[in-house]
């Protein structure tokens, strides 16, 4: 008696008497109240949410694992793959070094809309090198383009790459154009080739 009274006392909407959850339709009352079993166990990350993931496998050298986070707006983010051979000797990476040679790349400084003195890298361009305790290995671009900025956070934090090298322990950004994005495009993998190839899980 006291549902009904309240259901009757209920206060119209923009003109519209209340409805109860049965008088929806089924797609409508899918939206409002979604089958929990259907949601994901997890929300996606902002990486998954915001980004294509590609990877490049034994990039110029055997186990030098690479992945390139693509933004619709062409902005692509260059780091090491879990699997990269650098992250599984004792010790994992102890330093990062973006002076590769002629060039420091952490002296970039990068301003202004037209992103004047952007350097303008090849896929195939030292980026960085990484350092374990008795080796180095050098990182590519993977993308030809405008390098926008590099992590400057490794740098006084190497070990980012060890823990969260998909996520905080990203080595640089990149510009590039759809042109020459399309170009390599075929060349990665997606995520999921990635993980049957390395037996990830």
């Amino acid at each position: 008696m006291a549902g009904e009274n309240a259901a009757a006392c209920a206060p119209e909407v923009d003109g519209h008497a209340p409805r109860d959850a049965a008088s929806f339709d089924e797609e409508t009352r899918a939206l409002i109240a979604p089958d929990a079993g259907s949601l994901p166990a997890a929300p996606p990350s902002a990486v998954e949410a915001n980004f294509a993931r590609y990877f490049a496998a034994d990039y110029l050298n055997p186990g030098h694992d690479q992945y390139v986070y693509r933004h619709p707006n062409g902005l692509c983010v260059v780091g090491l793959a879990t699997a990269h051979v650098a992250l599984k000797e004792e010790g994992g990476i102890t330093a990062i070094d973006f002076n590769v040679g002629k060039t420091d790349r952490s002296e970039i400084k990068v301003t202004g809309k037209r992103k004047r003195n952007a350097q303008h890298l090849q896929e195939n361009s030292a980026l960085c090198k990484v350092c374990t305790k008795d080796k180095t290995f050098v990182v590519r671009c993977c993308v030809k383009g405008q390098l926008l900025e590099i992590n400057d956070r490794l740098m006084k934090q190497p070990d980012l790459l060890n823990t969260s090298a998909d996520r905080e322990g990203y080595i640089a950004i990149f510009m590039q154009k759809p042109g020459d994005w399309l170009k390599v495009k075929d060349k990665f993998l997606s995520f999921e080739d990635y993980k049957n190839l390395r037996g990830i899980c």
